[in-house]
């Protein structure tokens, strides 16, 4: 059985490399660029992670784990935060909202490898 990632990024560069690195590892990647259609890509595609960049058009990263930790079917749901700011009030902030982990970009490619498998609970 697949295992399968949704990826939330607008960076085009970004989104290649994650699919990229997950995919080389046997994920699925489902790749959205804006923030808009995420809660209904989680419900209809029910990923087993999200990847989550903080600054997204349409909709922040913050407002889409807020909307995924208050629903009751998506809360379980493991979260990856990414942010090319990545420190003090985000980092706070985002864990205040209910993130599983937090990562500030640029990172490696064993960084983020890691993380999906810890947080899939080390598939």
């Amino acid at each position: 059985m697949s295992r399968h990632v949704l990826l939330i990024e607008d960076e085009q560069h970004i989104a290649e490399a994650i699919s990229f690195i997950l995919g080389r590892d046997g994920w699925q990647v489902t790749h959205l660029s804006d923030g808009m259609t995420a809660e209904a890509a989680m419900k209809t595609g029910r990923p087993d992670l999200v990847i989550l960049d903080l600054m997204l058009p349409g909709r922040s990263g913050f407002e889409i784990l807020a909307a995924i930790r208050a629903d009751a079917e998506l809360s379980p749901m493991p979260v990856l935060m990414l942010t090319a700011k990545g420190q003090g009030r985000e980092r706070d902030e985002a864990e205040r909202a209910g993130v599983d982990r937090f990562m500030a970009k640029p990172f490696s490619n064993a960084e983020m490898l890691a993380a999906v498998r810890d947080l899939a609970g080390g598939a």
